[in-house]
């Protein structure tokens, strides 16, 4: 298993593991993924500035993370959110705990004191929903913040959406600028 650094190339890889997710679960509210071209403007977007990493065996993609802007309002610079999938045949395998913590640590170094994650959540579970993403994230360290009751409805039910947050650096009066990913160096 190779873990590196996304590409524009990456696009239709990443997107396929998004399809299955969004067709076949309630884990994203979208039916399908994005256009190819819009998620490479997307992609374009958080890479240099942020991480987004893959994990490929034998050429393909078996999953994905990355972080992007919190808020385009500057007192947020030091909040990022995360977002992680890993390939249906895949999961249970470690990779989603390999590719956090490797998003955590680069983020640690760049500045970044407060992670989020915005997940799908049903009470009690359903064909659709599991939960695993907000048990994964509680095992990664994260706490549930929030919780917005029947906001989302897909599959002709209603499903409530939870913030998660883990603070991965401590809150200095007068903290540093954050430095993008490009530029903090290996």
């Amino acid at each position: 298993m190779n873990m590196r650094d996304a590409t524009i190339d990456d696009a239709q890889g990443i997107l396929d593991i998004m399809d299955y997710y969004m067709k076949n679960t309630a884990v994203h509210f979208s039916c399908t993924a994005p256009e190819t071209e819009e998620f490479k403007k997307t992609m374009n977007r958080i890479i240099g500035r942020y991480p987004f990493f893959v994990l490929e065996e034998e050429g393909g993609i078996k999953g994905f993370a990355y972080a992007k802007q919190f808020s385009d309002v500057p007192a947020y610079d030091w909040s990022c959110e995360l977002t992680i999938y890993i390939k249906e045949d895949s999961k249970g395998k470690g990779l989603g705990k390999k590719l956090y913590n490797a998003i955590e640590n680069v983020l640690k170094r760049m500045g970044i004191k407060n992670l989020y994650a915005y997940i799908a959540y049903i009470e009690g579970e359903d064909e659709y929903l599991d939960n695993t993403s907000m048990k994964f994230h509680e095992k990664m360290g994260f706490e549930t913040t929030a919780k917005f009751s029947k906001c989302g409805y897909k599959f002709e039910r209603w499903y409530d959406v939870i913030w998660m947050e883990k603070i991965i650096s401590s809150h200095e009066t007068h903290p540093e600028k954050i430095t993008s990913y490009k530029d903090i160096g290996d």
